[in-house]
């Protein structure tokens, strides 16, 4: 059995610490604009993204080139959300697409409220006005290999910069 038999993911986040293992999984990720939603009414914040596989990636056993590594089509959803703010992003633009950085948890003046903050490569953010940490990521079960996985310059060694597959 490979990483890539492994049952899809599901992971819930309920306080920061929770929300931080989200992040870890979710390091990397890319979303399009268009596959963001606020459902004001049902207090909900979702979104689709493509993850890109860390686990996958740094598991045993030697990675070439010739096996790839692997994305994986995610959903991630908060419940609570009394506001929603954007800053470098351009909503009008659906086809523009992110590259989540990491997601981490504010607390408020009057705990469990406070502000959830998905920050994006480029200065993009988005920050989630909540009640309480409810968080649920889900990969929906599609995935498919990718021969780069992302880079980053804070020293770590990596093959190949990411080739951005959506």
């Amino acid at each position: 059995m490979t990483a890539r038999d492994i049952k899809p993911l599901k992971l819930i986040a309920f306080d920061a610490e929770d929300l931080a293992i989200l992040a870890a999984h979710l390091q990397d990720a890319v979303v399009k604009v268009s596959e963001i939603t606020f459902l004001k009414a049902e207090r909900r914040f979702a979104l689709v993204l493509n993850r890109f596989d860390w686990a996958d990636a740094l598991g045993p056993g030697p990675k070439s080139r010739l096996r790839g590594f692997v994305r994986r089509q995610t959903g991630l959803r908060f419940e609570h959300v009394g506001n929603v703010k954007l800053a470098g992003i351009d909503r009008t633009d659906s086809k523009q697409i992110l590259s989540l950085l990491t997601l981490q948890f504010e607390p408020g003046s009057e705990p469990p409220e406070g502000r959830i903050i998905l920050n994006f490569a480029g200065g993009g953010m988005i920050r989630l006005d909540v009640d309480c940490v409810e968080a649920e990521m889900r990969d929906l079960g599609a995935a498919w290999q990718t021969l780069s996985k992302p880079s980053h310059p804070d020293g770590r060694p990596d093959d190949a910069p990411d080739d951005g597959t959506v």
